[in-house]
């Protein structure tokens, strides 16, 4: 597998500058970011949806959740074709969806550290991180547009780090050295 990864040693570089391109363009334009990021949702979606209808169409004699999987394949169509005709509802879903797991996860982390304050010392750290968790979706909800921004530059952000690190670890692959054949 080395052998492998070190002959295509180019991949990893390509998509570490194609992470990095993507991330200044998501800083310098996040609008035209967070609205591609939305479309290409909303294709993935729609598109994903369509082929779960035919499967469990295609496969509904041999599949005994064939149902469950119409229906998934059904809102999924509904939620590709939302997106596309109101891509600013769809943005707006999202930044709910991940204040209520920040919500949701604050608390668990919050409901832990009550559960473990005999058997550990420092669990005044699991109920910071809780709190963290639950500020930052108060702030989402508080303001949904400036969630949606901060949103897109922490993907910039993830982008341009990805990037770099993919770029470093292509041209170390490239420098290794052959491997001995037994």
């Amino acid at each position: 597998m080395i052998e492998t990864l070190k002959r295509h040693w180019w991949v990893p570089v390509i998509r570490g500058i194609a992470a990095i391109v993507f991330g200044i363009i998501a800083f310098t334009h996040p609008t035209l970011a967070a609205t591609t990021l939305l479309l290409f949702f909303g294709a993935w979606v729609l598109i994903d949806g369509i082929f779960r209808v035919v499967g469990a169409i295609g496969h509904h004699a041999s599949d005994p959740d064939w149902g469950w999987h119409l229906i998934i394949g059904i809102v999924g169509i509904i939620v590709g074709l939302l997106t596309f005709h109101a891509p600013g509802i769809t943005a707006l879903a999202l930044v709910i969806y991940v204040a209520a797991w920040a919500l949701m996860i604050g608390a668990s982390e919050i409901v832990l550290a009550v559960k473990l304050r005999r058997e550990i010392k420092g669990e005044w750290f699991l109920i910071l991180m809780g709190l963290v968790s639950i500020a930052f979706a108060v702030l989402l909800l508080w303001n949904p547009v400036a969630g949606a921004a901060a949103l897109i530059w922490l993907i910039a952000w993830y982008a341009v780090v990805f990037g770099i690190l993919g770029i470093f670890f292509g041209f170390r692959l490239r420098s290794l050295r052959a491997l001995p054949v037994s």
